[in-house]
C-alpha cells in the first residue's frame, strides 16, 4: 500500500505542476488585437523624397545564434539555443558589418530577441538601436512565451523576440497587424503570434510609402494557416494600393517565392518538408516581385552548414507596387556564417 501511495502522491505532484505551467503560460499568453499601434523611437525629420534612388534591406538574422555550426530542432536537427552569449554576441557584429555595407536608409529585421533563453538574454534591439542612432525605429513581439519546453533535453526556454523596422526617415505611424490563423490550442501556446508592422513614412509630395515587415508561418501542415495570411495581407496591400501610396513589402515569406529555383543551388539534401511553393494563383494586383534570382536567402538548419550539402531556397524578397520603380535587387551571399538566412536589398525610385 505504501508503495501504491508514493506512486499516486507523485503521480498527483506531475499532474498538478504540469496544469500550474499550462495556466501560468495561458495567463502569460499575448492574444493580441488584430491591430495594434505600437511606438516610435527616436524619430527623423526628413520626409521619403521622389525620383531619388533609396535602398532597403530585408534580413531574418536569425536571434543571431543560427550561425553556419548550428543545426534547429524544427527542421529536424537537435539544437534550439545558439551556442553560447559570446557566440550570440560576435554574430551579431558580423550581421551589423554586413548591413552597414547595404547602406540602405529603410532596415527590416526578423527573430531579433530581447530576453530569449536561447540567445542568452542578450537584447540585441538595443544593440541594433545603438548602432543605428540617426534612425527611427518601431518594434512588435510576435513570439513570447515564459518557456517553451522542447526539445526536452534541452528546451528553448524563455522567448521575447520580434519584428524591427528601422528607417532614416520620419515615420508617421507604426502598426502590428496580427496574421489569421492558429494551430491547435494547446501548441499555439507555445508557438509564435505571426505578425506583420507597418510603418507609414510621409513623402515629400503628401503622399504616404507605406512599409511592411511581415514574417509568415512555415511549420503548418496542410498550409492552411499560410493560406489564411496570405490572403489577408492580399486583401491589406490591394487596399492601400487603392488609397494611392506607395507600397513595399519584405520580409521572410517562408515560402519558395515565384520564378525562383532552387535546383540551381548545388545540394545534396532532398527538398526539406516544411517549404511550399507560393500558390501559382496567388497575385496581387498592381504589384511586382523583385527577388534576387541568382542567390539563396535561406538554408535548412537540419544539419550544421556545409557548403554543397544544404537545401537552399529563397524565401526572403520584396512585392512592390507598381508606383515604386525597381532599379535593382541584390542578395549578399555572406554564405550563412552568421545565420541562416542572407540579407536582400532593393534599389528603388517611388515614382
Amino acid at each position: 500500500m505504501k508503495i501504491i501511495k508514493t506512486v499516486l502522491i507523485i503521480i498527483g505532484i506531475i499532474v498538478i505542476t504540469f496544469a500550474s505551467f499550462i495556466i501560468y503560460t495561458v495567463f502569460e499568453d499575448m492574444n493580441p488585437e488584430e491591430k495594434l499601434d505600437i511606438s516610435i523611437s527616436n524619430n527623423q525629420v526628413k520626409e521619403v523624397p521622389i525620383e531619388q534612388e533609396l535602398k532597403i534591406t530585408s534580413y531574418n538574422i536569425g536571434y543571431a545564434g543560427l550561425d553556419e555550426g548550428q543545426d534547429f530542432f524544427a527542421d529536424g536537427g537537435k539544437n534550439s539555443r545558439a551556442e553560447s552569449e559570446d557566440r550570440v554576441r560576435d554574430n551579431l557584429q558580423n550581421i551589423i558589418e554586413i548591413i552597414d555595407d547595404t547602406e540602405s536608409d529603410i532596415f527590416l529585421f526578423q527573430e531579433v530577441d530581447k530576453k530569449s533563453s536561447r540567445s542568452y538574454m542578450v537584447d540585441q534591439l538595443e544593440i541594433l538601436k545603438e548602432n543605428y542612432p540617426n534612425y527611427a525605429y518601431a518594434f512588435a513581439l510576435n513570439y513570447k512565451v515564459p518557456w517553451v519546453p522542447v526539445p526536452v533535453v534541452n528546451p528553448m526556454g524563455r522567448v521575447e523576440s520580434g519584428i524591427a523596422s528601422f528607417s532614416r526617415y520620419n515615420i508617421k505611424e507604426a502598426n502590428r497587424f496580427q496574421l489569421p490563423g492558429k494551430e491547435k490550442w494547446i501548441v499555439q501556446l507555445f508557438e509564435l503570434d505571426r505578425c506583420f508592422v507597418e510603418t507609414r513614412l510621409p513623402v515629400n509630395n503628401g503622399k504616404e510609402l507605406i512599409v511592411v515587415n511581415t514574417h509568415l508561418s512555415a511549420f503548418d501542415k496542410g498550409g492552411i494557416i499560410r493560406e489564411q495570411q496570405l490572403s489577408y495581407l492580399q486583401i491589406y496591400l490591394e487596399g492601400e494600393y487603392k488609397r494611392g501610396n506607395y507600397i513595399i513589402v519584405g520580409g521572410d515569406w517562408n515560402h519558395n517565392l515565384p520564378l525562383t529555383e532552387p535546383d540551381k543551388f548545388t545540394a545534396l539534401e532532398d527538398w526539406p518538408f516544411w517549404l511550399k511553393n507560393l500558390p501559382e494563383n496567388y497575385e496581387v494586383e498592381k504589384y511586382n516581385w523583385e527577388l534576387d534570382l541568382d542567390s539563396p536567402t535561406v538554408r535548412t538548419l537540419a544539419k550544421p552548414y556545409s557548403d554543397g550539402y544544404n537545401f537552399k531556397a529563397i524565401i526572403d524578397g520584396f512585392l512592390i507596387s507598381d508606383n515604386v520603380e525597381s532599379i535593382s535587387v541584390k542578395t549578399t551571399d555572406t554564405n550563412f556564417k552568421y545565420t541562416d538566412h542572407n540579407p536582400t536589398t532593393l534599389t528603388f525610385i517611388l515614382k
